[in-house]
């Protein structure tokens, strides 16, 4: 039994670890858009859950199989967050700049930035595959479902936290916004 509080501890850890970068971009996304719904609230944080769900799997499986080309591929995951998060952060960023809309008018984060969000701020997940390569299938899944569910959890928080500050922001939390998504695109790649 103490294995199994072991690994719920580890995967929690890391989960929290894991969801800093998607609890500032959850923020930033709420700054961006601070009047969405529970439901926009949801679907934010549960994308940013699923890719942190997906890429330690995913990690496990290369590890599993095709081990040499994920090592070599391992290498450019700093500037593939780097590159996903200049862009959505100077598209949010110009925006900001540009002015004559009102917080009402910013339109919401696109599914298909929220998805290269998603896939910037989890691939150094894909890491944890091989943290993780030992344990059976069911254990690695098991620690990736806590992991999403830890980052649930943060994002929601991040949300909340941008919803509140982007009200009170106005106009200027497009610009702020952009700024950050670029430091922390930035941080990723010279942590990386």
């Amino acid at each position: 039994m103490n294995a199994v509080y072991l690994m719920i501890i580890n995967a929690v850890g890391l989960g929290v670890g894991l969801a800093m970068d998607a609890f500032s971009v959850s923020a930033v996304n709420a700054l961006h858009e601070p009047r969405m719904d529970r439901g926009r609230m949801c679907l934010i944080a549960g994308t940013f859950a699923g890719f942190q769900i997906a890429m330690p799997l995913i990690g496990w499986v290369c590890v599993h199989t095709i081990v040499t080309v994920f090592q070599s591929f391992q290498r450019f995951i700093p500037w593939i967050a780097l590159l996903l998060l200049l862009y959505i952060g100077g598209k949010m960023l110009m925006e900001g700049l540009r002015g004559g809309q009102d917080e009402e008018e910013h339109p919401a984060v696109s599914t298909r930035d929220l998805i290269a969000q998603g896939v910037a701020t989890s691939i150094d997940a894909l890491s944890v595959g091989f943290a993780i390569a030992e344990h059976h299938v069911l254990t690695a899944v098991a620690e990736s479902l806590i992991i999403g569910i830890v980052t649930f959890i943060i994002c929601i928080g991040g949300l909340l936290i941008g919803k509140r500050f982007g009200t009170k922001l106005s106009g200027k939390a497009s610009v702020l916004g952009g700024v950050i998504l670029i430091l922390i695109g930035i941080e990723i790649f010279i942590r990386g």
